[in-house]
């Protein structure tokens, strides 16, 4: 399990980024964090990657603290962040260097099946359109089975054709290993669609507002009255959470979801 307890962060020049953001996070789920910007979305993926150390507070994964980044949190930021210089096959199995040369074809090359890019093993980087880019990140944050899997916008750079269908080929890749998976947005529909959870963070500083669960079955029926529901379920907990005279939530209570009628 993955626990977030009180985390804080307080940045050299006094910016109060983030304050006692609580969560649990289970084996395999699915959690969207969503807040307006500035709101320490990407700050508190940081904090959980170990690449910016909390002022206060704890991230644990199956009772080990993480305070540096770590082999089984694996990270995909909004820009595929490709190595030039490597081929796309070389990309992929850039994290996969301990193992035997052999081994390391036959995963890269499942991989590059997986995410339809089997044609392109040998090209550069350069040579890929911005969606191409992010399924080989997709892929190469993938390929050595991570426990966790940290999103930060991975999509909001495409366009809205190609970002639907990066969604629903995550969901398909996630399926395989079941990866607990945390993805920071700003896009409601993307939250609704993937999430098992949401999270919905209120600014300055960043801290937790409402939890909501979303029970629907996959695939997810984006054009449905169920889905449009807890849009807008979403959509009155981030105006609610801008509302200074609404409390916080309590991530571990049900509270965020009773406020619903």
């Amino acid at each position: 399990m993955l626990i977030l307890d009180r985390i804080g962060k307080i940045y050299p020049n006094g910016v109060n980024a983030l304050e006692r953001f609580s969560a649990e996070i289970r084996l395999g789920e699915i959690v969207a964090v969503i807040g307006g910007s500035g709101c320490g979305k990407s700050t508190l993926l940081r904090a959980i990657a170990g690449l910016d150390r909390a002022t206060s507070g704890s991230v644990t994964l199956d009772d080990v603290t993480i305070s540096a980044p770590h082999a089984e949190i694996g990270v995909i930021f909004q820009e595929p962040r490709l190595l030039p210089w490597l081929s796309v096959a070389d990309n992929i199995g850039f994290g996969l260097s301990d193992l035997p040369a052999e081994v390391r074809r036959e995963k890269v090359a499942r991989a590059l099946a997986r995410v339809g890019l089997t044609d392109k093993a040998d090209a550069w980087p350069r040579e890929l359109s911005g969606g191409q880019a992010q399924r080989v990140a997709i892929a190469r944050a993938l390929v050595p089975q991570p426990e966790v899997l940290l999103l930060d916008e991975p999509f909001s750079a495409l366009d809205a054709f190609t970002r639907r269908d990066l969604q629903d080929h995550l969901l398909d890749l996630w399926a395989d290993t079941r990866p607990t998976l945390v993805l920071v947005t700003h896009d409601v529909d993307e939250a609704v669609v993937l999430a098992d959870r949401v999270l919905v963070m209120r600014p300055r500083p960043g801290r937790l507002f409402a939890e909501i669960t979303i029970n629907l079955a996959r695939p997810r029926d984006r054009n449905s009255p169920l889905f449009a529901n807890f849009k807008r379920r979403v959509l009155t907990a981030l105006d609610r959470s801008l509302d200074r005279s609404e409390p916080d939530r309590d991530a571990k209570s049900t509270t965020g979801e009773a406020m619903w009628w």
